[in-house]
């Protein structure tokens, strides 16, 4: 069983879910533009939404799109916060060195995920605990699997 929110919305063109299980709901272009080689603009939606406190949405890039266009989102995933009621919009750049790529509106360009979240209470001390990893960080797993199936 699946848990629901209720999302009180205002849009064009709803967010929906393609498949029954899936994560993200697609959002969809609100305008029509061609984003040439590199380019990057953006993407109203015109979708509005009000998250009930402790829930927050994540806008993230269609994996379609990606791999076959190279079309992504620049600040991935993109945080839509309980407390805004401005229109979401999605920052879209196109990878692709040569080919533009046509967005024509109501295309799917991107998937609002929702999901609870949980606010910390940062509390300031002078040492850490110590962990297995520590400090290690950028590429501190490795890059490549061993026989046994561990990163190098």
């Amino acid at each position: 069983m699946t848990d629901t929110v209720d999302v009180p919305i205002i849009a064009s063109f709803p967010p929906a879910y393609a498949h029954p299980g899936d994560a993200g709901a697609d959002l969809c272009a609100a305008e029509a533009v061609v984003l040439g080689p590199g380019e990057r603009f953006t993407m109203p939606t015109g979708v509005s939404i009000a998250l009930p406190d402790g829930y927050a949405a994540f806008v993230v890039p269609r994996s379609g799109l990606a791999m076959r266009h190279g079309l992504t989102i620049v600040n991935a995933p993109g945080t839509v916060d309980a407390g805004y009621r401005g229109e979401i919009k999605v920052t879209l750049l196109n990878t692709d060195r040569s080919m533009p790529y046509d967005i024509a509106v109501g295309d799917r360009i991107a998937q609002l995920i929702v999901m609870p979240v949980t606010r910390a209470r940062f509390i300031p001390v002078d040492t850490l605990p110590d962990s297995q990893r520590g400090t290690a960080g950028f590429g501190s797993s490795g890059y490549t699997v061993t026989e046994a199936g561990e990163h190098a």
